[in-house]
Parts: structure tokens; sequence; C-alpha cells
């Protein structure tokens, strides 16, 4: 996936593009760090133009690029996270990368995919979730929850 509103010189609160995580309140911190790296990187992989150009500072020590829309990390309880999760596979023209429960208890990523492809959605509890689109649709879908 890919959008076309990258600019880079405006306000990440101008930007048309909004990129957010939600995670599961219960989580413990190592598992909801985890899981937000793991979002994370498989979001910037995934979205063509999220990653910003690098830039050297002063000493002229080259650093890598970084998210140019910024994230914003949310927290909700498991049941707000599922529902919202939901409505954002729904929603046209978003990108959700999410971190299966089941993706930090197994240590296969070979048993990950097996279990997984064995799990109904409506079973598939999850620690993270990653949501990024047009910012009217991610903000509807997350207007009421708080950063973490």
């Amino acid at each position: 996936m890919s959008f076309d509103v990258i600019n880079t010189a405006e306000s990440t609160r101008a930007a048309t593009l909004k990129w957010v995580i939600v995670v599961d309140s219960s989580t413990p911190i190592g598992r909801l760090a985890n899981a937000v790296a793991c979002v994370a990187a498989s979001t910037g992989e995934a979205v063509g133009g999220l990653i910003g150009p690098g830039g050297p500072d002063a000493s002229g020590f080259e650093h890598p690029g970084l998210p140019w829309a910024g994230c914003s990390v949310l927290t909700a309880d498991a049941a707000t996270l599922a529902e919202v999760r939901e409505k954002a596979c729904a929603s046209e023209g978003v990108h959700v990368t999410d971190m299966p429960l089941i993706a930090q208890t197994t240590r296969v990523y070979d048993e990950y995919l097996t279990e997984l492809a064995s799990t109904k959605p409506a079973d598939l509890a999850v620690s993270a979730v990653s949501i990024i689109g047009p910012r009217n649709r991610v903000s509807k879908l997350v207007k009421r929850l708080e950063l973490a």
C-alpha cells in the first residue's frame, strides 16, 4: 500500500495521513513494547512513502529516516481494541497491521502461521493494532481512546 499524500514539510497535525497504534491496556509492559515495535516495523515495510529521508547531524553522522507522519500510541481494553480492529479492517483506504497474542507466545514463526491459520477471526486476541490512513477515517475509529 502507498499513500500519495506525502508532505514532509508540514506538521503531523496538518497531515492528511494519520498513523496510530492501539495497544491492549492489560498487556504487560515488555510485551506491549514488543507489540508496538513489531507492528511499527511491519507497517513501515508495508506502507510505501511512510519513512522520510534520513539526514546528517551537525557532525555529519547520518541518521536513518523516520516516519514523517508521526505515530500516536493509544490504549484500549481488549474488547474495545477488537472492535477498533474490526472497524479499521472494514474501512476503505486504511492499512491495518495487528500483533496477535499467539505471535508472542510461539517461538517458531512457521508455528505461529499454522496456529493463525486455524484461529477464527472472532477468536483472535491481539496485543496491538497499527492503523494508518486518511486522517478523518482514522480519527473517527479512535476518537475516544487515550494516549499510552
